[in-house]
């Protein structure tokens, strides 16, 4: 077992744990008014007249707000010309200032009012004929405003809130640099805890801290823990377990920064590898490779995945979705949002671009016995792509040299 695993206390673990010192800088007033140009762009691209953002991280990509969706409408109005509104209860005006970066006209309603009436009457004060809806909404949302909009047409906003955030600024990106290094700096110290009998709610605790300490937004924004046969389950399986001795150890685990997300994923063995448990392992990181390797502008996220299975299969693996093998996509884009566009999937033609940011995850699963997810991100450059983290060398090494 490498020096990398085990041998370290509590004690010495969050010693090692103090204030990230190289912060990126978060997003400013410069960018938020080019998202908003940006979307403007795409609006008259398809005809659409105006853009309704609802709570959620869309309106916190185009104004800050970091609220959560509930029940009470909190939204964006952007319509092609001057200020977009923003429409928020009445009571929460004084936090709505505080959390706006953007210059908007505020548009307050009271308890016992009809909000959706409120975009209603603005929408027709502008004339609009079309508006497009932030595909997050919820379906009550969609609902009210097809009552009161009246000859107005509801359509999907899909194609403007991803045609913005798909692709990352130089912004972003160090702002997901920033959240990555922190999260395999959480790993590191969680596989330095591990030993004999520790139980996966103590190590989920410990990064939880950790992930506090070191600064992110709140503590893990989720934190995956399995030991041995639980890791044959993608997202594991509820109950304490404590680890044995030449058990695989799996961690899925995240933070935020800015909004911005981490997702890395480690699995490595607590002892002796097994034959088998050394070859699967080595097929994934194989896998892993080449979905990499095949990253480039222009190529479909199809292709990605195919990259994967292609790998796999060869090595008598699948095929599809059959296990063992790989029951899932091998990834998933992220930003403000752990899983967002683009999806590297069967049959999404999306041509990759650069700024586009995915995870690399082509998990191996093998029925009843155990499963490995080696996890690291990734974002497109002009000729190929970079990784946020250096993948894992080998299965008793879970990180490359510092």
């Amino acid at each position: 077992m490498s020096g990398q695993i085990g041998g370290l206390s509590f004690e010495q673990a969050e010693a090692a744990l103090t204030p990230w010192k190289e912060r990126a800088a978060p997003i400013g007033a410069e960018e938020y008014q080019h998202r908003l140009e940006q979307a403007r762009r795409l609006m008259r691209e398809r005809g659409d007249e105006a853009l309704l953002i609802t709570a959620g991280a869309s309106l916190r990509y185009f104004t800050g707000i970091s609220w959560g969706a509930s029940e009470r409408l909190v939204a964006m109005l952007l319509t092609l010309e001057g200020d977009p509104f923003v429409l928020c209860p009445a009571f929460e005006e004084g936090s709505l200032q505080h959390a706006l970066k953007i210059s908007a006209i505020t548009r307050l309603w009271e308890e016992h009012e009809d909000p959706q009436q409120q975009v209603a009457d603005l929408v027709a004060a502008h004339r609009v004929r079309r508006l497009a809806l932030d595909p997050a909404a919820t379906f009550l949302i969609y609902g009210r405003l097809r009552t009161v909009l009246g000859a107005c047409e509801l359509v999907d906003g899909s194609p403007i809130v991803d045609g913005c955030r798909m692709q990352k600024s130089a912004a972003e990106l160090a702002l997901m640099r920033q959240a990555t290094a922190m999260t395999l700096q959480v790993h590191r110290l969680a596989a330095g805890l591990m030993h004999e009998g520790i139980g996966i709610g103590e190590v989920r605790r410990f990064i939880d801290r950790a992930h506090r300490a070191l600064g992110a937004d709140g503590g893990s924004t989720f934190c995956i823990v399995q030991f041995g046969h639980a890791t044959a389950y993608p997202h594991g399986i509820p109950g304490e377990q404590q680890l044995r001795p030449n058990e695989l150890v799996l961690i899925d685990t995240g933070c935020s920064v800015e909004g911005y997300q981490s997702d890395i994923t480690r699995t490595y063995v607590f002892g002796e590898p097994s034959v088998v448990q050394a070859r699967i392992w080595s097929l994934e990181q194989a896998a892993q490779r080449a979905a990499f390797d095949t990253v480039r502008p222009g190529v479909a996220c199809a292709e990605v995945d195919a990259a994967a299975r292609r790998i796999l299969e060869a090595a008598g693996l699948g095929p599809n979705y059959r296990l063992p093998g790989l029951p899932h996509r091998t990834g998933h884009g992220c930003g403000l949002s752990i899983h967002e566009t683009p999806y590297l999937v069967r049959g999404n033609e999306t041509a990759l671009a650069p700024g586009m940011c995915c995870s690399d995850e082509p998990m191996i699963v093998v029925p009843g016995e155990f499963g490995i997810r080696l996890e690291d991100h990734f974002h497109v450059t002009e000729d190929g792509a970079q990784w946020f983290t250096e993948p894992s060398p080998a299965i008793d090494v879970p990180f490359a040299s510092a």
